[in-house]
């Protein structure tokens, strides 16, 4: 939308078009820095080059930097209810040695995670992650990256000549942290040279400029998960608008990368068709030109335990959770029930989304509408 600009008074119009233009640029500052108030180090991290490199990055970035003894037990997060312990975590790194070298699985985008992150410092409604980290959800950057990556190796020597696939971003979104441990970019450059693997991991924000120039040959599809505007606003806070993540997706393909979109979570609200059809002919709009795009459409679902967790937290919010009519219960593959839409509504988004995305992008690939 473009803003009005006062034309009665010039001094005051171009006063008013300087004040808009330090917003949009403090705007795009913010998506772009990490939101950290506290970070930590396991001190065994600091036996690392990347530790050591890290530690003395942000020492010089102004950061009080605390020792631990190891990065699985953090005490010095202050919170005395849920909702204070969910937010003081969600401000806080911890960088440490990744000690547990078995790979989950991680179906159905991926065999394997890659675990060079864990958590995330978006704030996002919905997350399952709201399960899974505790009271106190720090993010967790691992330094061992040469003992992960190496793991991973066996893994796809023990699965030749199949092609075996690492997901980079199950339990996190390691792009914000990326400035500080490049963690990333030694994984592409390691995949580039992979004639049996490939690397995937999504995001929500556009800071990948320190990527757009790696030798990847092909062999890493970074997705963005995109959602509408109202979604986006209403439950992703802290993360991308809609426009910055599509130009961010725009820029990775135009360097040659494999990209991907996961629309998720799909949530059945209010107009909903029409405002997942504005958000498709924006897609449509920027990428119309790539055809190497995959999509992943992802339903809106809660478990019971999530659902009470994101009460404590955000008691004030509208996400859809009743368990009615609209909601079958359906048994995970970690080894707990989540409530999904019932059938009716599946077929309803399987439907629209095969429709849009076949009548926008006819040569893209779904891999599933979940």
């Amino acid at each position: 939308m473009v803003p009005k600009i006062c034309l009665a008074n010039p001094a005051q119009g171009l006063k008013q078009a300087i004040l808009i233009l330090i917003t949009a640029q403090r705007k795009v500052k913010r998506m772009n820095k990490a939101y950290f108030k506290r970070v930590f180090f396991e001190e065994q991290a600091l036996d690392y080059p990347v530790g050591k490199a890290m530690y003395d990055k942000l020492k010089v970035q102004g950061y009080d930097i605390g020792l631990l003894k190891s990065h699985n037990r953090v005490t010095g997060i202050p919170g005395k209810s849920a909702r204070e312990s969910f937010f003081q975590g969600k401000n806080t790194l911890v960088v440490g040695v990744r000690k547990t070298l078995d790979f989950a699985p991680c179906k159905p985008s991926a065999h394997f995670q890659l675990p060079l992150v864990t958590g995330c410092q978006g704030i996002c409604e919905y997350c399952y992650l709201n399960t899974q980290l505790g009271k106190k959800p720090y993010t967790r950057v691992y330094v061992n990256i040469d003992e992960i990556l190496a793991q991973a190796a066996n893994y796809i020597q023990q699965r030749q000549p199949e092609t075996t696939v690492f997901e980079a971003a199950a339990t996190s979104d390691p792009v914000p942290v990326e400035p500080f441990s490049g963690a990333l970019a030694q994984a592409i450059n390691f995949f580039a040279h992979q004639e049996y693997a490939y690397l995937k991991f999504v995001t929500k924000f556009p800071s990948i400029d320190s990527l757009l120039d790696l030798d990847h040959r092909g062999r890493t599809r970074i997705r963005y998960s995109l959602n509408t505007d109202r979604i986006i606003h209403d439950y992703e806070h802290r993360t991308a608008v809609l426009d910055e993540r599509i130009q961010a997706l725009s820029r990775l393909l135009e360097h040659g990368y494999p990209g991907g979109v996961i629309i998720a979570p799909v949530i059945l609200e209010g107009n909903w068709q029409e405002e997942y059809g504005h958000m498709m002919d924006k897609l449509a709009e920027a990428l119309s030109a790539y055809r190497d795009i995959h999509f992943e459409v992802i339903s809106h679902r809660f478990a019971r335990k999530a659902k009470s967790n994101i009460l404590d937290v955000f008691p004030q919010t509208t996400l859809p959770m009743n368990e009615d009519k609209s909601r079958s219960y359906k048994f995970g593959q970690f080894g707990y029930g989540k409530l999904v839409y019932n059938k009716a509504l599946l077929q309803e988004i399987k439907s629209f989304f095969t429709d849009a995305i076949g009548r926008h992008f006819p040569e893209a690939k779904i891999d599933y509408i979940i």
